[in-house]
């Protein structure tokens, strides 16, 4: 019998991708979505794979699911600040209520449960490059708390079910993921400037573009979660890719990709806008052997090619 996997956001960007790979590893897959920020679409050439269900329900009913499950993944948050902004008190509950409800079935299973936690727990950061073990410099009370703090909690709570019901977890801290099937109108810096460079329209640039960020392939944090998944480690892990970039340097560069003759437009900067993003990834290298592959120029010529196509 293949092993079962239960992916809650399954249907969004990166679920949709894990979704993909744990198929093609000879996986049973229930994916599980609410579509807040999730698609049908994503998964639509998976469906009629015969080991692929998706079901439309909120991840925290998932212990009502008639199924024993052998991992747990838990994908099922908004991750872009227009949509966890226009979705705050889902998003809080995404993490606190579903992050315990997918807990309470990995314990009920003995299953291996990962939790995707984000390079946003370290807020704008003081510490540089992000160390795993940094607590992070965050608002509990600002407009992205909503976000933050709803990661941090979920980490709280994983680490709780592994100290006092010795439930198998791992958390992993994703930075910056960009790829084939991101929503091209969810907000974050990469579809917002494809979609204006395709359209040779002003790319709109928050702040004066000195603000850094470390993108990482989907193909390549994909792999690293499943490292993860794969071995005993407790984490917080980064996978992110240390390349450390501009945001005007990475708006040039998807003009330049996109062959676009679009402009680069300033605009002000959010509240609370981190100020510098670069993870420290040698517990991924040492503990997992992961290394990032994809470097950003291959990345983003794949990620500007899917969006021209879709």
């Amino acid at each position: 019998m293949p092993k079962t996997a239960l992916i809650a956001g399954g249907a969004g960007f990166v679920g949709s991708h894990l979704s993909e790979r744990l198929l093609s590893d000879g996986y049973r897959v229930i994916a599980v979505d609410n579509f807040i920020t999730g698609s049908p679409k994503n998964v639509a050439h998976l469906v009629d794979h015969e080991n692929f269900t998706l079901l439309e329900i909120d991840a925290e009913t998932a212990e009502s699911i008639d199924e024993t499950f052998d991992l747990v993944l838990h994908f099922a948050s908004p991750a872009s600040p227009p949509r966890y902004l226009a979705h705050p008190i889902e998003t809080l509950h995404a993490g606190s209520n579903v992050t315990e409800a997918l807990l309470n079935v990995a314990r009920r299973d003995g299953a291996r449960f990962i939790l995707a936690s984000t390079s946003e727990v370290y807020g704008d950061p003081s510490v540089h490059p992000q160390v795993e073990e940094y607590w992070g410099n965050v608002s509990s009370t600002g407009p992205r708390s909503v976000y933050d703090e709803a990661k941090r909690y979920a980490e709280a709570i994983t680490f709780a079910y592994r100290r006092y019901f010795e439930t198998n977890t791992g958390v992993v801290r994703l930075f910056n993921t960009y790829g084939p099937r991101m929503d091209i109108n969810d907000g974050r810096a990469i579809p917002a400037f494809a979609k204006a460079a395709l359209k040779n329209e002003p790319i709109p640039l928050h702040g004066d573009g000195s603000q850094t960020r470390s993108l990482c392939y989907v193909d390549d944090q994909v792999d690293g979660i499943l490292k993860l998944a794969a071995s005993t480690e407790a984490g917080p892990i980064n996978i992110g890719n240390p390349h450390e970039q501009t945001l005007l340097e990475i708006a040039q560069l998807v003009i330049e990709l996109a062959g676009s003759s679009s402009t680069i437009e300033l605009q002000p900067r959010p509240v609370d806008d981190p100020e510098r993003r670069q993870p420290d990834i040698t517990k991924a290298q040492t503990l997992l052997g992961w290394n990032p592959r994809v470097d950003v120029h291959e990345g983003l010529t794949r990620t500007i090619a899917w969006f021209t196509d879709n």
